[in-house]
């Protein structure tokens, strides 16, 4: 071998109980470190250049020359050595050229019958002032998804608001409409709807439940938590309302599993009690946490000590999640769910989401956003369902979201799990989608290191746990 150097943003380890453990940053690929790799390792993090003599001058008295040359080979391989004359190459940008859709997501209606005092939207404070979608814009939407998704054995039809529940009429005829065009181009398709519960009813619960909708109920936690910001239009708490309806819903729902989605603001941040009412007390299969920190009214973003005293929190109910794991339980946490996929199937993502990509959203008037959560913004949109998307426009936006040149996120060990951060956070925050989130970039590369740490110690001390429920991830498990 020649001089050789380490590239140390393509590689990272851990110490879990006493072994460390090796995560190959560009493939998020995990490997146990035995005691000659933690050698050489350690020898290329002392020294600039290391050459054959030096391994065999440093290390040759402990370790077999044959066992030190295969490491550095694998290693080599990987580029987490490389030759010390080889500059850095430049980023691989994929070249966008399609838009091989597999979810579209259809604003039904931007208003809803709750004024959620931190929602991100600006029109969302009664149905009759929402704009509501059209059949022929959503029939568009639906030829659209399956025209960009020719390729593709399974299509997802997201409905999204405002409380799209307010628009159930349309709901049903997409999902006629949808249906039958799938059955005759031999596809499956799939149904998702965030809801307040507000609206259910037994003979809407039903219908849903005819047609396998992923539900997801946006709920707060216990009475006190969640009716700090969910309240009616005229001020008043709803919890009363929606437990009483989300006790019904899971007693007679059973085509699929039911999430919750709780949103941590200023003041609801108790993550153990929350997960607890919701989870063990009301039995949703899953409860998920989004932290608020660039919402458009500053007042409900979590500040920095209310932000690592979330992270904690998340990291005491992890624990509690890989104990349960190592048991053979699982407690729904779905951001640790989230975590461990990731993991488990090597995340190599070039872009946040599939945002643009593998998603759409459409408005009410059929203009095509990135998302959902970009409708009603002043960001630009990309065709529209009638005329089609803007490939050239759309591609580059996914061209330039993968070049992080001359940013912390092209050398940062988590970048194949983050890739910047999501594009709406971005751009609340800096009015630029392409900016990295960077307020929180320490917290996550914490809460990625304890899923290594999570996923290390689950698969030794009970692997089954994650072939059943995390490989591949269902939340049928």
């Amino acid at each position: 071998m020649g001089m050789l150097t380490l590239v140390p943003h393509n590689v990272h380890d851990i110490t879990v109980d006493g072994q460390r453990m090796l995560v190959h940053v560009p493939s998020s690929s995990l490997f146990e470190m035995d005691a000659v790799s933690a050698a050489v390792l350690d020898l290329f993090r002392r020294e600039d250049r290391v050459s054959a003599e030096d391994l065999r001058r440093d290390l040759g008295a402990r370790h077999a020359l044959e066992d030190l040359a295969d490491c550095v080979e694998s290693l080599t391989r990987l580029d987490i050595l490389r030759d010390a004359a080889v500059l850095e190459s430049p980023p691989v940008i994929q070249a966008v050229e399609d838009i091989p859709l597999s979810t579209i997501v259809l604003n039904v209606n931007t208003g809803c019958n709750l004024s959620c005092t931190y929602c991100y939207k600006e029109d969302l404070t009664t149905p009759a002032k929402g704009l509501r979608m059209g059949f022929e814009t959503a029939r568009q939407s639906v030829d659209l998804l399956f025209t960009q998704a020719a390729a593709r054995d399974r299509v997802n039809v997201v409905f999204f608001g405002g409380e799209p529940l307010t628009n159930l009429p349309l709901i049903k005829d997409v999902v006629a409409y949808a249906e039958d065009k799938a059955k005759a181009e031999g596809k499956a398709v799939d149904f998702s709807l965030t809801t307040n519960a507000t609206l259910l009813t037994e003979e809407i619960v039903d219908w849903l439940d005819a047609h396998a909708f992923a539900l997801t109920v946006s709920m707060d936690g216990p009475k006190a938590l969640h009716d700090l910001n969910r309240r009616t239009i005229g001020g008043q708490g709803s919890y009363d309302v929606v437990v009483e309806k989300v006790r019904m819903l899971l007693g007679r729902y059973r085509s699929r599993p039911i999430g919750a989605r709780v949103t941590l603001t200023r003041g609801v941040t108790d993550v153990a009690a929350i997960h607890k009412h919701l989870h063990d007390e009301l039995g949703f299969y899953e409860v998920g946490f989004g932290p608020v920190t660039s919402g458009s009214m500053t007042s409900f973003n979590l500040p920095e000590d209310d932000l690592l005293q979330v992270f904690a929190a998340m990291k005491d109910l992890g624990e509690a999640y890989v104990e349960a794991a190592i048991a053979g339980r699982n407690i729904g946490f779905s951001n640790m769910h989230q975590l461990l996929t990731d993991i488990a199937r090597g995340t190599r993502k070039a872009v946040p989401c599939g945002a643009g990509l593998g998603m759409l959203a459409v408005d009410g008037e059929g203009d095509l956003h990135l998302c959902h959560r970009f409708v009603g913004s002043d960001q630009p949109t990309y065709g529209s369902v009638s005329g089609g998307i803007d490939v050239t426009r759309l591609g580059a936006f996914v061209e330039a979201a993968q070049d992080r040149t001359g940013r912390d996120c092209a050398t940062c060990r988590i970048r194949s799990f983050c890739a910047g951060g999501c594009y709406h956070e971005s751009y609340a925050r800096s009015g630029d989608p392409h900016a990295p989130v960077t307020h929180y970039c320490d917290l996550m590369r914490d809460w990625v290191d304890f899923g290594v740490s999570a996923y290390t110690r689950i698969t030794r001390a009970n692997p089954s746990f994650l072939r059943h429920h995390v490989e591949p991830r269902s939340l049928a498990s």
